[in-house]
């Protein structure tokens, strides 16, 4: 991969480059038993009269012993008090406070160890579930030079096809994690770069990328081709964006939020208005019927397709809540997938708080105080766990067991702070970018008990109806 980009140009224009340049994205550093009904063997049954004893089910020398206990009694009668103590204390020792003489039949054998076991096993149906190992070091980490060091914008994203997008500078890299190999999708011109934000679509081929200029591309990844550019949406540069099968959401500096409808000309179909300033995290709710955004007001919105307006012309949309309990900037968002109407949120650097909300109600449910700057979120898909990455002064990942909140592991190696996350198809590997240029795999969320195959391209035909005539 090293060779595939030696030749590739200078990403940022203000910098004066070293002679040697480090190219990106590469290495750098059976049937079960079932026990016998009967207790013992038929053949061995000892059938006996209840009203004579039986000789061979006696202990002749404790019932000799029992018979002359009295006589010995009373010819110890003078014995010291202490040596009759230890007489008695000894006979109860051996005799396990046994009194009968005669015995009319042999005991029960005793029950089978199988039988023993298999009542035990029927006690303890379900075995405790093992503790999962969690890997502390990155299983593979590879270069990122000129990656943006700015907590506002969103550079990296991981498609439904494994592949994985990010923007170095003004080039955007797709790095295919089934097969290990390196592209580079385009390089913008320096007047629209760099790069703020990247999201794929559902389909895993179609990608969209925001720019400083406030335009927005739209790309086939397959083919490498420029699709489309929506012009005019935003006034200033474009941090964040979200899709919704069709509709593709995008945040700008501008602290506006626009639904664009991909498939048609006049794309800007709605507008949300409630953010003064730059709109740094926007994430759909997994039903597609809410949508959260955080922005650099501290502010947090949570809006309702149910309450939007269809006609652009009637302006901005009224948000469900509106949510004041952060005090730094909120970029970190991660809708729960295991329960539709919980929110965690994360805040900057004096706020250092995760926070869970019920986006029905609007309550904060919890609020646990990391230490560090918050700046991004991702739920475990598997298991009730959330994972968080930080700034100064750990720069770590942490691993918090929901809803205690447990710290599980604290995943440490990058030098400055993770800005941003991905996570893979299936859920079980975290992508992590950092400022100290070094993007990162962790195996931190294990195997799922069955694997589940990547969702298909079922969203293959959103572009195909459109773009023949709009371009």
């Amino acid at each position: 991969l090293r060779a595939a980009f030696s030749c590739s140009r200078s990403i940022s224009s203000g910098k004066n480059r070293a002679a040697v340049q480090r190219p990106p994205l590469q290495e750098a550093g059976s049937r079960p038993y079932m026990p016998s009904l009967s207790t013992r063997n038929p053949s061995a049954k000892c059938y006996g009269d209840r009203f004579i004893p039986d000789r061979s089910a006696m202990d002749m020398d404790v019932a000799h012993y029992l018979l002359t206990e009295g006589k010995k009694d009373k010819e110890n009668a003078a014995a010291s008090p202490s040596k009759e103590a230890y007489r008695r204390l000894l006979a109860e020792k051996l005799l396990n406070n046994r009194t009968r003489i005669l015995a009319f039949r042999n005991k029960p054998p005793e029950p089978e160890n199988v039988f023993a076991a298999d009542t035990v096993s029927s006690h303890q149906a379900k075995p405790a579930k093992q503790r999962r190992y969690i890997p502390q070091s990155a299983e593979r980490t590879l270069d990122a030079p000129d990656l943006v060091d700015d907590y506002y914008l969103n550079l990296m994203d991981w498609g439904s096809s494994n592949v994985l997008s990010i923007a170095l500078g003004d080039t955007m890299y797709l790095w295919d994690a089934s097969s290990g190999s390196t592209s580079e999708l385009v390089t913008v011109e320096e007047d629209n770069g760099p790069i703020t934000s990247v999201s794929w679509a559902p389909d895993g081929r179609h990608l969209a990328i925001g720019l400083n200029s406030s335009d927005i591309q739209l790309w086939d990844t397959s083919s490498s081709r420029l699709l489309r550019t929506l012009k005019g949406v935003h006034e200033s540069r474009v941090g964040s964006l979200a899709w919704n099968n069709n509709i593709l959401t995008t945040g700008g500096m501008d602290g506006r939020i626009v639904n664009n409808d991909v498939r048609i000309r006049d794309h800007a179909v709605q507008t949300y208005q409630g953010h003064s300033q730059e709109v740094c995290g926007l994430k759909w709710s997994g039903s597609g019927q809410q949508l959260a955004s955080g922005g650099n007001d501290n502010l947090l919105h949570i809006w309702d397709v149910s309450m939007a307006s269809s006609m652009p012309s009637a302006g901005r949309n009224q948000w469900l809540h509106r949510l004041e309990d952060h005090t730094a900037a909120v970029k970190a968002l991660a809708w729960c997938p295991f329960q539709s109407n919980l929110l965690a949120t994360g805040g900057g650097g004096s706020d250092r708080c995760i926070k869970f909300w019920n986006t029905h109600t609007g309550a904060c449910l919890n609020s646990v105080d990391t230490g560090s700057q918050v700046c991004s979120l991702l739920w475990n898909k598997n298991e009730r766990e959330l994972l968080s990455s930080h700034g100064f002064t750990q720069n770590q990942l942490t691993l918090w067991k929901y809803p205690s909140m447990v710290k599980m592991a604290e995943l440490t190696g990058h030098t400055s702070r993770v800005l941003f996350m991905a996570q893979s198809p299936d859920g079980c590997t975290v992508a992590s970018a950092s400022a100290d240029e070094t993007l990162r795999f962790w195996n931190v969320f294990g195997t799922p008990e069955v694997a589940k195959p990547a969702p298909k391209a079922s969203h293959s035909g959103m572009f195909n109806s459109s773009f023949a005539h709009i371009r």
